[in-house]
Formats: C-alpha cells, structure tokens, sequence
C-alpha cells in the first residue's frame, strides 16, 4: 500500500529529473501528486475526420504522418516543425514551435492522434492545427490514452513540465494503491451526492465525461470549504468562551454626542454602531469587522466605541499599519472629542503626544507614554503595532481596535490577552469592500457590519481615463481647481527612474517610461505648475518628514502633493478636490479605488483622472470598470469576477488551495459546508469520532493564513 508521505522517485515511471519542477508547484509526496487538481479540462473526446474540421473547434484527429519537416522563421530564436497529416478524407497540415525533438517521434507512417485548436490562417484561409498534442497510437487502437480522444486535464504547470508531462506522471501513481483516508463523513457524502475521496481521484485525473470530472472537483472544492467552515466556527467558538468586559454604554450619552458632531450619521452608520455597542455589552468578547467604502465614516463609529469604553472606565486601543495613518486617526478624534473628557495618546515609532480632557497636548517621551498606558491615565491610545510591543503594560483594556488588517495576528492577538484574565473585544475596520460570499467564507468566525453609504453631503466622483494626448486639458483643469482654493494629489508608481547601463531591454525600456515621484516632481514644481506650491511624499522619507509635508499639505501650504502609495489609506484632506494617478494600469482596482477615496470628502465636486500606459484589452476593462463604478461593493463584485477569488486576495497569502479559492464563488456550495460543519461541530465538538477529518484539520490549519 502506498503511504501517504511516499516518495515520487519510488513510483515506477516518475523520473528523478522531474521532481525539482514538481517541486516548484508543491509537489513532493504520492499524496500531493494524486492531489494536485486540475484547474480546467479540455474535450477530445470525440474523434474527427479531417474534412469535419471547421474553424476554432477543440478537436481530435486519427492521421498518419505523410512528411514532416523543420526550419527557424523569420521570427528570431523560434524554431518550427510542420507536418502533414492525413485520414481517409483529407489532408491538413499541423504546426509546432520551438519544439524540434518532434520530428525524431513523428516520422512520415506513423500513426498517431492529433488534439487541439483548429485555427484558419488570416491570409489564406486555410485550416490547420496549432501546436497540437500527438499521442502515438496502433492501427486497431486498443490501448487507453493519456492526452487525446478523451476529456483531457489541465494543471498549473511550470517551466519544463507541461500539462502533458504531469498527466504522464500522475497514471503510475493512480495504479498504486491509494491510502488517502476520506475525511468527509458519508452521511454528507450521501446528501450532497459527492463520490468518495479514492473514485474521486480517479476521476479528477481521467474523467470520462466532463459531468464526472466537475462532480470529482466539486468534492475537492467543498472539502477545502467545510475545512475552512470548521476552523472558523471553532475559533467563534473559543471566542464565546472566553470572558471580556462588560461595557455598559449609556444610551442617552451617546444620543447627546451624536448632537455635537459637525455631521449626521447615516443609517448603516447608526446600525452599526448599534451593533457595536450590544456586543461590548456582553461578557464574552466582541469579534467584529466594520466594513465600509472609503470615506464612509468608520473611524468616528470605533471613536465612539472607544469613547463608550473610556466611560466606562476602561482602555481601548486603535491600532494602524501607518504612522501616517495613525496620525490621521489621532488628529479625527481629537478633533470630533475636544469637548469630551478623554485623554487621547499617540504613540508611534517616531512621536508620543497626549490630548487631555481639558483640550491641552503635551508632547511625551516614549517613557512617559508606556507609563500612562500602565496607569491609565490614557484612555484611548493610538499608534502603529507598536504598541502591542514588550515593555508595554496596559491597565484596563477592554477593546481593540485594528484598521485595515482583516486578521490580526494570532501572535499579535495573544500578546494582549496572556496571563489576563479578560479578553479584549476585538473590531476590525477595511475600506476594502469584501463581496458577500467571500465575507461569510473566508471571515466566518467574525460578525460583519456593513456602512453601506457615503456622508448625505458627499458627492459622486467624477472619474474619467486621460489618453496622453489629452494631459494639457488635465492639467488646466487642476489649475482651476486650485485657483479656486482646492488643492490635487498626483500618484506615481515609483520614487526614483529605474538606472540601466548599456543597451535595454524590452522590460528595461518600458521600466523607463513610467512616472516617478522624483521626476513629476522636477516637471510639475518648476514647469507645469510653477506659481504653486509642489511638494512630494513617498515612503523612503523619515516619519517626521512625511509628517510635515502631511500637516503643510493640510494646512494649504503646498497645492499639489504628488506621492507613492504611501497615501493610499488614512489621509483626510476635505480640500483636496483632484486625484491625477500615473501608470493607473500598474495599481490594482482595489487600490485604485483607495486613492480616488482620497478626494470627494467634503461638499466640493471632486475628480480623478486615470493616466495609463497600457493599452491591452484587460487594462481598457479594468479603467473602464473604475470609471464606472458606483460604488468600491460594486467594484469589488467586478474585480472578483474579473480575476477570481485567488487574485482578488492573493492565493499565496492565504494558503487555499486554487480549487477552494474559486468555490467560494458558488455560494450555494458555501452555504452547504457552513451547514453541515456546525451540524459537524454540535454533534462532535472535538471531533473524537471522525479521527481522520480532526487530523486533516490540524494540517490544514497550517496551511492557511489571512494575515
């Protein structure tokens, strides 16, 4: 019997040279061979004659080779092969490139099948197969094939191993026993109509129907979902035990500090701080993501928050990736707070400060910020993570507050709650808006509040894509703006030009064309834009410097900031009417819609120009897609669908395999392995009785992460 951790070389018909490239895709057992899923399968199943052929099909042949020959093109370094193939209708011809070892195997009177695109030369007319795969066949043909006349499998490849090679490389191992145990208990196997684990790699590998191949993946897909259900449910159910707090929130307080805001809270605002409000309420701890677009108003609902807290005679802690970022969330509720008595502490990297309740600030040493954290005399505290670092005691924490970090991390989180009795309650806030099926998959152990509008007073964007030849326009546009007291953000891909020595490469070439922030800098400041104040930020400048330029730019003492992505979150300028983004097909929608959220915060018409120097297809849906969009729910959806759930959160970062990574995007299938994991977890809490399915789990929470 083949153990599960058995090596590849022990496997007849697996050559040494090929595990350093299966290695490359994650593939170092018998297990991670019979595992690896195809991502897509093509149907050749179906034998053609060669007068049937038309244009664009996916077809098999059966032909005989009549002549066969090799040249380069004209193209530099590609080297052609053709050969032409015969049936008992017709002759076609079949091309290859850079694949010269095809003529030794495909000698005139072989025989062999032929599968692939059919594609009609533009100039002729004239049919013929490209780059087809062969598969060498006898005259009677009673032999099972591998990579034609059949539903053919797919995979992620790399370089030197083709979809072909790992087809060649999974059949031996599909002939050994297989010891992989089925960890989904038959009872749902049975409901939801899922071979099991051994007929299903069978058929994930070599389907005879497209039917069967898509029921096999469909049981790895849902595998992977009710893992991650499990794990999720697990862990709100370690969360419920725990105890935390009870923050008890007087009502009318809040109601008469809703009255002293300079703006009124929108529905979903009131909703979710509502939400928030219940849930500190309660003595196990709150673990919370408040989702919103950008500019929607999610700081001043966890202000509040971490105000009902203070009042209550406790801490709470607002933690941000930046220093800008934490900057900006000091200055916002010390601002909205200057009548509240509160003491409010910044403590950064760089900088400590304290605004008291009477309206004072005092600028601290590191030393005397750690000690009012320690006695609590600072209610709420603000900074980076560095404030969950040693040497740093807290006296009454009661609730955490972390922006734009989805996950805070295991560590991080045990950090605050070692050797203490009480749990924090924990709110997590992202102006990356999250499509619905994706929320309850990947976020399902946290309760989700959703702040679904923009401020009454906000309005619409006004986004269009710029060709170059229109930039003239652009730019008079932003004086005017700036004439009539508005200030303009310009984004740049990079800092600094790209140095090269001798001649350059494509890449080298197009590397040079894209705008930095140093030579927008030299153009915009002493040409474009000379009877204005220019400044520029990016991340290579010292804290204290990026804080200056900041507090200068948000005072209107420069009118034109151009940056790096070191703006993307947390800067709060109202004034700040125009969003000019360079090389706008270098970022990614959801950054893009970040920095467009940058403007548009206050009653003035606001603008964001797209500038690209892409000019593909993709780049034109992409633009498209920002410039329309409503709303980041809306564009997130497109997004979602555009480059699939992998991409949209980045499948290396999370750990989920390719298969669950596109799952997600059936929710009926999400709502069936949430299902049947809690039904799973009340029946079983430990999972005593299914040993595989708890083994499984331990491995598979290794795998995946959502720092």
């Amino acid at each position: 019997m083949t153990s599960r951790s058995k090596n590849l070389s022990d496997i007849r018909g697996i050559q040494t040279r090929f595990l350093p490239k299966l290695k490359k895709l994650g593939i170092e057992t018998v297990k991670d061979l019979l595992l690896y899923i195809p991502i897509r399968y093509e149907d050749f199943s179906k034998i053609y004659t060669i007068e049937d052929l038309i244009p664009n099909q996916e077809a098999t042949i059966t032909a005989e080779v009549l002549s066969i020959q090799s040249r380069n093109t004209w193209k530099r370094n590609l080297y052609l092969v053709e050969a032409e193939l015969q049936d008992t209708t017709g002759t076609i011809r079949a091309t290859w490139f850079n694949q010269p070892y095809i003529k030794n195997i495909l000698a005139p009177g072989r025989r062999a099948n032929f599968a692939g695109k059919v594609t009609q030369s533009k100039k002729t007319g004239e049919i013929y197969l490209s780059n087809p795969t062969y598969e060498l066949v006898s005259e009677h043909m009673n032999h099972e094939t591998r990579h034609t006349g059949r539903i053919i499998p797919i995979y992620k490849e790399t370089k030197g191993l083709t979809s072909k090679g790992i087809r060649f490389l999974i059949q031996p191992a599909l002939k050994e026993e297989i010891d992989i145990p089925d960890i989904i208990p038959n009872s749902i196997q049975k409901t939801l109509e899922l071979p099991d684990v051994q007929t299903a790699i069978q058929t994930v590998h070599f389907p005879d129907t497209i039917e069967d191949a898509l029921s096999a993946k469909r049981r790895f897909a849902f595998e992977d979902l009710f893992l991650l259900q499990i794990v999720t449910l697990r862990e709100r159910m370690k969360i419920a035990a725990k105890k935390a707090h009870s923050i008890q929130t007087d009502i009318s307080f809040i109601k008469s500090l809703l009255e002293t805001l300079p703006f009124e809270l929108t529905e979903s605002q009131k909703r979710s701080l509502w939400e928030i409000i219940k849930d500190i309420e309660r003595e196990f701890p709150m673990n919370r993501l408040l989702e919103g677009d950008v500019g929607s108003g999610k700081t001043v609902i966890a202000g509040i928050a971490a105000l009902a807290t203070s009042k209550s005679g406790f801490q709470s802690v607002l933690m941000a990736p930046t220093e800008i970022l934490a900057q900006q969330h000091y200055r916002t509720l010390t601002t909205l707070f200057k009548e509240q008595e509160v003491n409010i502490l910044l403590l950064t990297g760089s900088e400590a400060r304290m605004r008291y309740d009477s309206d004072l600030e005092s600028i601290l040493t590191k030393s005397e910020a750690k000690k009012a954290i320690e006695n609590g005399s600072a209610s709420i505290i603000i900074g980076t993570h560095a404030l969950i670092q040693k040497g740093i005691t807290f006296k009454h924490l009661a609730l955490v507050i972390v922006d734009e970090q989805h996950r805070f991390g295991v560590e991080q989180r045990a950090t605050l709650e070692r050797e203490k009795t009480f749990a924090p309650h924990f709110l997590s806030m992202t102006a990356t808006p999250i499509p619905r099926t994706l929320s309850l998959t990947l976020f399902g152990d946290l309760d989700i509040s959703l702040i679904t509008e923009l401020p009454k007073n906000r309005k619409p964007i006004i986004t269009k894509a710029i060709p170059d030849t229109e930039r003239t326009t652009a730019y008079n546009q932003i004086r005017a703006e700036i004439k009539k007291g508005r200030q303009a953000f310009v984004i740049c891909p990079r800092i600094k030009p790209t140095e090269t020595e001798g001649p350059l490469s494509a890449r080298e070439e197009q590397m040079l064309s894209i705008k930095t922030v140093t030579e927008e800098y030299e153009k915009l400041s002493k040409h474009v834009f000379k009877e204005f104040a220019v400044g520029m930020v990016h991340g290579k400048l010292t804290p204290k410097e990026k804080e200056q330029i900041m507090k200068s730019f948000a005072k209107n003492e420069i009118q034109i900031l151009i940056a790096t992505s070191v703006v993307e979150v947390g800067v709060d300028i109202p004034n700040a009417t125009i969003m000019m983004i360079e090389g706008a097909d270098r970022f990614g929608l959801a950054q893009l819609h970040q920095f467009r959220g940058r403007v548009g915060r206050a009653e003035h018409q606001s603008y964001c120009f797209l500038f690209s120097q892409g000019n593909s297809d993709a780049t034109k849906k992409r633009l498209k897609a920002i410039v329309e969009a409503k709303n980041g729910f809306e564009l997130a959806e497109y997004d979602l669908r555009l480059r699939g759930p992998g991409e949209f959160l980045g499948t290396s970062q999370t750990g989920m395999p390719d298969i669950a990574m596109k799952a997600i995007q059936n929710p009926d299938l999400v709502k069936e392995a949430r299902t049947l994991a809690y039904k799973t977890l009340k029946s079983n809490p430990t999972l005593s009785e299914n040993s595989a399915l708890k083994e499984r789990l331990i491995q598979f929470e290794k795998e995946i992460h959502f720092e």
